[in-house]
């Protein structure tokens, strides 16, 4: 028999490396105090300057959030992320869904329609690939956390 809770892991570290890249990269622009993503659209020095954040204070924020998903990503997945009350990781994880998820969702359709960001296809292309990965790992956790209180 295959013991789907681990061989599902996969999904949550795809996430968390995907997550702690994404912290380096806004790491490095936080040093650079640029707005932006390495290998993202431009952002114009206009939209920086209008920006209600220093774009240091803002990129160092963005950095502190990839960490905190990495770390959710392998909570789901890790003994010690287990002992976190199922509700609570629960709405942790619907929270994912819609700020994680709704980022995605631009990519995705600007990379492939075009709403005017600036972002290309295969940047949408990793935004479906994250998508797909995140809904993978909620359905592994609720699988793997579901079935063992089922069984008590």
């Amino acid at each position: 028999m295959v013991d789907t809770s681990r061989s599902r892991r996969w999904p949550a570290y795809a996430l968390a490396v995907l997550f702690l890249g994404y912290a380096v990269g806004k790491a490095g622009y936080a040093s650079q105090a640029r707005l932006g993503f390495p290998g993202g659209p431009v952002v114009s020095a206009a939209e920086q300057q209008s920006y209600f954040l220093p774009a240091a204070t803002a990129q160092w924020m963005a950095t502190v959030t990839g960490v905190l998903a990495a770390g959710v990503a392998l909570a789901t997945v890790t003994r010690w992320g287990r002992r976190v009350p199922r509700p609570v990781m629960l709405v942790v994880l619907a929270g994912m869904v819609l700020t994680v998820g709704a980022g995605a969702a631009i990519m995705a359709v600007d990379g492939f329609v075009g709403i005017g960001i600036g972002w290309q296809w295969y940047h949408g292309a990793v935004g479906v690939v994250v998508i797909g990965l995140l809904l993978a790992m909620i359905q592994s956790y609720a699988a793997a956390t579901g079935g063992r209180r089922a069984s008590r």
